[in-house]
């Protein structure tokens, strides 16, 4: 169910910014979601985002930059040992990339940052 949250979500943040709106509500919200809004805020894709309530349903108010044109997330949590990793990420995986393990924690390097197998979220950014 968290996938379908953040790709939702990430869906809401594209249609937005298509239509030249500034602000958009996201809601509910998950944990990968705050952590994967962390990073598109880190690399300059939103200006800031606010979250709401978060012991309950919550919501997040993102203030959209202009910057995304596409933004998808897997449809599922894929098992990948860290040795399968470089294949995994040129096969499947498009040019800016970003990979989560299932602590939502973001691994810029995965190979040398991962222990022996996670489940790895992937999405991308263009």
């Amino acid at each position: 169910m968290g996938m379908r949250i953040l790709n939702e979500a990430l869906r809401k943040m594209v249609n937005a910014e298509k239509r030249g709106f500034t602000k958009v509500q996201l809601q509910p919200m998950s944990l990968l979601m705050v952590n994967y809004l962390n990073v598109m805020k880190s690399r300059g894709y939103i200006k800031d985002f606010e979250v709401f309530e978060p012991h309950r349903v919550g919501r997040i108010t993102v203030e959209l930059e202009g910057r995304i044109k596409d933004c998808k997330a897997l449809s599922y949590r894929q098992d990948i040992r860290a040795k399968d990793i470089e294949s995994y990420k040129s096969r499947i995986l498009p040019t800016r990339q970003d990979l989560t393990n299932n602590k939502g924690k973001r691994c810029p390097n995965p190979s040398t940052r991962l222990p022996q197998t996670h489940l790895l979220v992937g999405g991308d950014m263009w």
